[in-house]
């Protein structure tokens, strides 16, 4: 007797182990392991790409080194005219905005991932996104709902890497409404800010059942506890300020300050999408993508990478009901400051960006010699950037010797692909902590340069006009606040903190948002 094709198939699914049926895992064996390789070799391998034979040496921050940094402003502008981001490659002059958006904004695109941050790769995966925990808390005086989240891309190309990309959301809980989100890199996975405790009654069935469990671990406990029958293994941490005695306004801490505000925030960890450093190229989401194999030279590196994840983490608030997503910016320090201006560059869905003492890679001049030079970024920081950028560190090789004065483009006009959306640069002083490493001054020239962009596009700029080499870097506590492109320097160290209130208020008025009223 034949069986029919619907009975065969009920025979061999009834065969099959069930647990081959529900997930099939696949055989890791046919794909080729990852490279190893430590930071060492795989910048050495990248040198050997690009045939350089010789990296200047990156200079000492220590300025009692024989090799220090430059620190005399007279040595620092080898070549002080910069490209005209409103000039394009062939010569003409962007006229209109049309020209700007269909050709010259393309091209500037273009020449910064080829030289400086690299490509993300067109069969970069898809994230999903889940919530692990939701948890109500009170952070200062503010009740607020906090979602922890792992993003999860899609490895089923190379099983032998995964990424899963950390992520922690809080937002005010009494708002009546979506509220706008400052996201924020961090350097560790993002923990809760004030877990919620059980009430004393819970807390109480806790204790309960752990003496029990423990009593039948060890029956000699039963004794300790009838010796202090008031005793409990468990209690309640120390709320710190009582709803009766908040925190003095000046002690908030700049997430508080948001919260109080209206705004929401997210942290998301940097290296759970990809490591600070060379040998974690052949892994994370760009050891991913190129599975597991070393980068080429326009491959993207760590910054690029982090501003993906970043786009990645937007994907989910665009779907989360308490966000108001087109209100989402993007914040940073130092190296994350960097990260923050390139999601701001190439990620047109970010409404505003705080930009915090970000130096070399982020705002300051490549083509200056202050402080922090090409040749660190060619040297220690090259994973940031992408291979093709050592190529103007290079003082020999088989194209000849290069500088930053090389550099087709300029952060000037990074800056410029973010507008006209409003962008705040921050900085502290060296006296507190931000160093002089960072080039303050050349922040201040690329800023000044940049608002002919945003003047162009309609928008407001710092209004000191833009001739960069002449207007001078205003007082600390002076800030340029009135356009869309802004400017402050605190008097604090190597944070953004005591700018936060600064930001708040005028993110308010560039966005358009009011504080809602609590439900």
């Amino acid at each position: 007797m034949k069986l029919t094709n619907c009975a065969l198939l009920t025979a061999v699914l009834v065969w099959l182990p069930f647990g081959w049926l529900m997930a099939q895992k696949p055989n890791t064996t046919v794909y080729a392991k990852p490279v190893d390789f430590t930071t060492q070799q795989d910048h050495a391998h990248m040198m050997q790409q690009l045939g350089i034979k010789q990296l200047r040496p990156g200079p000492s921050g220590d300025e009692n080194a024989p090799n220090h940094a430059n620190y005399d402003e007279a040595l620092a502008n080898p070549c002080p005219e910069l490209p005209d981001a409103l000039t394009a490659n062939n010569g003409s002059a962007v006229k209109t905005a049309e020209d700007w958006w269909q050709h010259r904004r393309p091209e500037l695109v273009a020449m910064f991932e080829q030289e400086m941050y690299g490509r993300v790769p067109v069969d970069a995966p898809n994230v999903s996104w889940r919530v692990s925990v939701t948890d109500y808390e009170f952070i200062a005086r503010t009740p607020a709902i906090v979602k922890r989240l792992v993003g999860t891309a899609d490895n089923s190309a190379y099983p032998l890497i995964e990424v899963n990309i950390n992520m922690m959301l809080v937002v005010p809980a009494n708002a009546k409404g979506p509220v706008p989100v400052l996201m924020m890199f961090g350097f560790a996975p993002p923990s809760f800010p004030a877990p919620a405790q059980p009430l004393p009654a819970d807390l109480e069935k806790i204790n309960d059942a752990f003496k029990k469990v423990l009593i039948e671990k060890d029956t000699s406990l039963q004794s300790v506890f009838n010796r202090y029958p008031a005793y409990a293994p468990i209690t309640r941490a120390n709320g710190g300020y009582s709803w009766f005695a908040p925190k003095p306004e000046a002690e908030l801490m700049p997430t508080e300050q948001l919260l109080a505000a209206g705004w929401g925030y997210c942290i998301i960890e940097t290296g759970s999408i990809q490591a600070d450093n060379g040998a974690g190229l052949t892994k994370g989401i760009i050891g991913l993508v190129n599975k597991g194999q070393p980068r080429k030279p326009d491959d993207w590196g760590a910054l690029r990478a982090w501003a993906w994840g970043a786009a990645r983490a937007l994907d989910y608030l665009e779907t989360d009901s308490l966000v108001d997503s087109k209100r989402v910016g993007i914040e940073g320090v130092s190296r994350y400051g960097k990260a923050a201006l390139v999601t701001m560059a190439f990620e047109p869905r970010f409404a505003v960006g705080l930009i915090g003492s970000s130096g070399k890679g982020g705002v300051t001049l490549h083509r200056r010699v202050f402080g922090e030079a090409v040749e660190s970024l060619t040297g220690g920081g090259y994973h940031w950037m992408a291979g093709n950028y050592l190529k103007y560190g290079a003082e020999a090789a088989t194209f000849g010797r290069k500088t930053g004065c090389d550099l087709p483009i300029d952060s000037h006009e990074l800056l410029a692909l973010a507008a006209p959306r409003p962008l705040f640069i921050s900085y502290g002083i060296p006296e507190k902590g931000d160093a002089k490493w960072l080039d303050q001054q050349g922040s201040w020239m690329a800023t000044v340069a940049a608002g002919k962009v945003f003047t162009f596009l309609g928008a407001r700029d710092l209004g000191v006009g833009n001739d960069y080499r002449q207007i001078p870097m205003p007082p600390v506590l002076t800030g340029y606040l009135d356009g869309v492109l802004a400017w402050r320097q605190h008097d604090g160290g190597h944070t953004d903190a005591p700018n936060m209130p600064f930001f708040i208020n005028w993110a308010n008025r560039n966005l358009k948002y009011q504080q809602q009223k609590t439900r």
